[in-house]
């Protein structure tokens, strides 16, 4: 579990990078970043829904604070 939630938040990054690039080359002018942005939205909204089912199915526990 936790190496599948490193990959998902490389991917979030990496979306939001690309987003950037396309930001500064096309300077507004295509739908590239807003494309990279909703991409980043959608692996954020499943990671989190990941975590809630892995949850519920007893894949993790929580630690609480030590």
């Amino acid at each position: 579990m936790k190496i599948l939630v490193a990959i998902a938040f490389v991917l979030i990054i990496g979306s939001l990078a690309s987003a950037l690039v396309f930001l500064m080359r096309d300077k507004g002018k295509s739908n590239r970043t807003v494309q990279a942005l909703t991409l980043r939205v959608g692996f954020s909204v499943t990671l989190f829904i990941l975590l809630l089912l892995a949850y519920k199915f007893g894949w993790i526990q929580p630690t609480g604070i030590r």
